[in-house]
């Protein structure tokens, strides 16, 4: 490989320190550590693409139901302390997300903090793509692993 730079040429290697072998992976460069709660979207996406699950501190609805919970009450953190719900199926019906025959979409709720749920989602694909949305599904913006 050769760079250029304004003072002249420098011919590099591919053993440097940047191959890909030394190339630090997302579970090596993020401080997010397994068993712990987030409630934040890119936690959220690099906890999913590092551990293939959601954090602890997520239910599904049936889950926050047979607690009693009662989305009406808002009484989520009565019932089930400083939990979110997350790990639901999302239809997509709008189809405003990429669709394929294989992919499946899930929601989570994000910066949950008690009381009734807010409009931030994080929906997610089996595949791994990871879309945003704060105005509760009218538009998405796409997550990376990493924040990239």
């Amino acid at each position: 490989m050769v760079l250029m730079f304004a003072c002249g040429t420098i011919e590099t290697t591919n053993d440097s320190k940047y191959s890909e072998a030394n190339t630090p992976t997302i579970d090596e460069s993020l401080n997010i550590e397994e068993g712990q709660s987030y409630t934040e979207a890119q936690d959220l996406v690099d906890y999913l693409e590092m551990y293939g699950e959601l954090p602890p501190n997520f239910i599904t609805k049936k889950e926050a139901r047979e607690l009693g919970w009662d989305a009406k009450e808002g009484n989520l953190w009565q019932v089930a302390p400083d939990a979110s719900i997350g790990g639901d199926y999302f239809g997509n019906y709008e189809e405003l997300l990429p669709e394929d025959d294989q992919r499946e979409y899930y929601e989570a709720d994000v910066d949950y903090e008690g009381g009734h749920r807010n409009a931030k989602r994080l929906i997610y694909s089996n595949d791994g793509l990871y879309f945003y949305t704060e105005d509760h599904y009218e538009s998405f913006e796409e997550m990376k692993p990493g924040g990239d």
